[in-house]
């Protein structure tokens, strides 16, 4: 995988970030985890990067020097090279506090994964391919989180034959031990390493049966009134009404399971003292226990009581009659002269399959649908398109008291008093700190991650105005370009501020942002709201420069543009989009419950189109 010299100099980064990163099997894991998925070409960016090290001299340098030349990097005029430091600081790093057993824990106070709570008998049952397969059915449903899964069971409960199909794998509420490194592994997309082309923005999707319902956080807004009037269409009908009616009465979103934390109860303190505003959040859980298990939700709920797409809808579907396939992943959509005619995917062991269809449902996500559509032959201008991110960032408190923020409700309050983003918190844990905190050096940053306890965060979740886009390389794999727009690196510096307000006004001791020059400061005692603004300022907002994150991935296939407004792709028949991809803009909260809305939409006209008696496309 790496010669020796670039293995070599991969250990001495290692090193460099974490003293004892070799010893306890940090670069091993990091080449199996995380090197094994890249493509071709991010395979060759590494080697480039670790050879660009090497012919400087890393490897023969002090401990000190090497921080200082990596420091270098980090702090670079040159993109490029900040994006390489951010590649590999994330990546080791988040090795280094989630390798099972890791000495890491013991230090920063951090008890580890909760292990398998109980047994239950499986809900889903996939088919098993141990062979090229041909399947035959009406609609072949690609993805199976918040719009495949919906989508899936209104097609199947109204009487038609449905394929799913599913790149991930499937797991039950009994695999899921709150393990961060496994979750990693299991359940995200590109192993929790997708990022924005320059690395300025980290991509967090779900990547197995149920999606990014199986991993998110249980938010289930709404679509908020303003934005259906600016989307206009169908977004204001009494059809997308009942849409959502209908969705939240499957996913039980409910506010009564909104006991907070001790991170929330620090955050809604903050929001009392400044007078801000804080209201409940809508979660679809039920039977949540809301205490030491919830927080660790982010890597599956082990009670079974968050409503993914694998408790409800894909259980509906497969009551139905549909038939589920995982670890197969789709390449393209068979199309012959504007028609759909069904899907070519291969298995994870090389397995081909083919899926005879009427009709193809393209539910994987704002990332993964482009690159599907596009490798199709869909040839829309605006594919691609109209990226939309949320970027998240925000400031880390550090308290007095004990918080423990890998525990408690994931998601209880929210904030709407900064125009243009929500004020958010969560469960953290080893992973989150790591890869979003600043590092100087290998003892300022165990410094820092040994606050753990006392820590918790304000995030903000930014309904970004402007846009990116997801290309598709030689090898059909997609890309996403993003780049932070002055405007809305503006509202994001509100946001931070702001976030760094409540935390003030809640009692933090010191104030720390994603920064990776490492801005901070010490409510009454060193520095001041107004200092920290103007050091914001001067490390900057460009990628690179602080670390920001994406869990909502929306707009590539947008209605309007790409498809109209029952998903059919411009110039075809019997493809629909009914995910994300079809938001005209960033919906401004978390978007599940409008993607599932869109998905009843379009899959209820599309099965009133095929009917279960045969009935004719177009």
């Amino acid at each position: 995988m790496l010669s020796y010299a670039e293995r070599r100099t991969l250990d001495a980064v290692a090193e460099t970030l974490f003293p004892g990163a070799v010893d306890v099997g940090v670069t091993q894991t990091f080449l199996e985890t995380f090197v094994a998925v890249l493509s071709a070409s991010e395979r060759r960016r590494l080697r480039a990067l670790l050879a660009a090290l090497a012919a400087s001299g890393f490897t023969r340098r002090r401990a000190d020097g090497r921080e200082r030349a990596l420091l270098a990097w980090c702090d670079s005029r040159a993109a490029l090279r900040r994006a390489g430091f951010q590649a590999l600081r994330k990546g080791l790093l988040t090795i280094a506090y989630t390798l099972p057993g890791t000495p890491a824990w013991e230090r920063i106070g951090y008890p580890g994964p909760l292990g398998r709570l109980r047994t239950t008998e499986p809900r889903l049952a996939p088919l098993t391919i141990a062979h090229d397969t041909t399947l035959d059915c009406d609609v072949c449903v690609v993805g199976s989180g918040a719009g495949g899964g919906a989508a899936a069971a209104v097609l199947a409960e109204a009487g038609l034959d449905v394929v799913v199909l599913e790149a991930g794998g499937h797991y039950e509420d009994a695999d899921f031990d709150g393990a961060e490194l496994d979750g990693l592994r299991r359940l995200y997309h590109g192993r929790g390493t997708t990022a924005t082309d320059d690395q300025g923005i980290g991509i967090l999707a779900g990547a197995c049966l149920g999606g990014g319902t199986v991993v998110n956080f249980t938010t289930s807004f709404r679509t908020p009134d303003e934005i259906r009037a600016e989307w206009g269409g169908m977004f204001e009908t009494d059809a997308f009404d009942g849409a959502l009616d209908a969705v939240c009465a499957r996913l039980a979103v409910n506010t009564d399971h909104n006991r907070l934390s001790k991170r929330e109860e620090i955050v809604s303190r903050g929001l009392h003292n400044l007078g801000w505003h804080e209201g409940r959040m809508p979660r679809n859980v039920h039977g949540c226990d809301q205490d030491g298990v919830c927080g660790y939700c982010g890597y599956g709920c082990p009670l079974g009581a968050k409503q993914s797409t694998a408790r409800t809808w894909l259980v509906d579907a497969q009551a139905a009659g549909a038939r589920i396939v995982v670890r197969t992943k789709a390449r393209r959509v068979l199309l012959q002269g504007g028609r759909t005619r069904g899907v070519a995917a291969v298995t994870a062991d090389g397995h081909g399959v083919t899926v005879r269809s009427r009709a193809v449902v393209a539910a994987c996500g704002a990332i993964e649908t482009p690159a599907l559509l596009r490798r199709s032959g869909v040839a829309a201008p605006g594919l691609g398109r109209n990226l939309h991110l949320h970027p998240v960032g925000g400031a880390f408190g550090v308290f007095d008291e004990e918080i423990r923020p890998w525990e408690g409700t994931l998601q209880a309050i929210y904030s709407d008093e900064v125009d243009g983003s929500k004020l958010e918190t969560t469960a953290i844990h080893p992973a989150l700190l790591a890869g979003a905190a600043p590092w100087r050096s290998a003892a300022q940053h165990a410094e820092l991650m040994s606050w753990l306890p006392r820590v918790t965060l304000v995030g903000v979740l930014l309904r970004d105005l402007d846009a990116g886009d997801v290309r598709v390389g030689r090898d059909g794999s997609p890309a996403v370009r993003y780049r932070l727009s002055a405007r809305d690196a503006a509202r994001l510096r509100a946001g931070t501020v702001a976030a760094a307000r409540v935390l003030e006004a809640a009692g933090a001791t010191r104030i720390v942002s994603g920064h990776a020059c490492g801005v901070q400061y010490e409510p009454g005692r060193s520095g001041s709201i107004e200092t920290f603004a103007g050091d914001a300022d001067t490390a900057g907002w460009g990628p690179g420069r602080l670390a920001l994150y994406s869990f909502h991935q929306m707009g590539t296939a947008a209605i309007g543009s790409v498809c109209d407004d029952e998903g059919v792709v411009a110039g075809t028949k019997g493809l629909v989009v009914a995910d994300a991809s079809a938001f005209p803009s960033a919906s401004g909260v978390n978007p599940m419950v409008t993607i599932e809305a869109i998905a009843h939409i379009n899959a209820s006209a599309l099965a009133a189109k095929i009917g279960s008696g045969g009935g004719q496309l177009g």
